[in-house]
């Protein structure tokens, strides 16, 4: 029934999984990597079947062969080219470590910005993501924003940690690079309308 409930899940067919489900499926059934149908469902993008297989009890840390948990899957999809910022939401209100390392010490925010998603990045934000922590490297995700150019992104955590540091409240936006303090460097790109 697993094989069935795995293929289900990927394909995103919430009436089939929901059926298996109810027939006694295991909700935290896992493939011979060790990942299981949350993470599935998390790094495909159903944001649906990560719904159902929460409220049918999948455990929202568990870890695959390489440590990674379906946090970790919803940040981002190569095949896709984005993350899912509404899946990281659903993961963290469900208790999902936003502050879980896999090798290197990396962690999910550091993955987000890496790969310049600002709506990823933004949800990590909100739920008190360490834009101060480290990998093994030395490396922030502020600076590894900024090795790839991902402005956005750099801006966003550079507002985050200046809103913190002197105690206003985050927009998280670069858009909200307008007010800043005196020599303080926020790179912001506007395109030129077209005339």
């Amino acid at each position: 029934m697993s094989t069935e409930l795995f293929t289900a899940v990927l394909a995103g067919d919430v009436a089939k999984t929901a059926t298996l489900l109810k027939n006694g499926a295991d909700c935290n059934a896992s493939n011979e990597e060790g990942a299981t149908l949350l993470m599935q469902a998390a790094g495909a993008g159903h944001l649906d079947l990560v719904e159902m297989l929460i409220k049918a009890g999948a455990k929202v840390d568990a870890t695959d062969a390489r440590g990674w948990t379906a946090l970790f899957k919803a940040l981002f999809n190569y095949e896709q080219n984005c993350g899912f910022p509404e899946i990281v939401s659903a993961l963290i209100e469900a208790g999902a470590d936003i502050e879980h390392k896999v090798a290197y010490g990396t962690r999910p925010l550091m993955i987000a910005a890496g790969y310049g998603e600002a709506r990823v990045v933004e949800v990590l934000l909100a739920a008190g993501a360490d834009t101060a922590a480290m990998n093994e490297g030395g490396r922030s995700a502020r600076t590894i924003a900024e090795t790839k150019d991902y402005v956005e992104v750099v801006n966003q955590l550079h507002m985050h940690d200046l809103s913190h540091s002197t105690g206003k409240k985050s927009s998280c936006s670069s858009a909200a690079a307008g007010k800043v303090a005196d020599a303080v460097n926020v790179v912001n790109f506007m395109r030129k309308p077209l005339t």
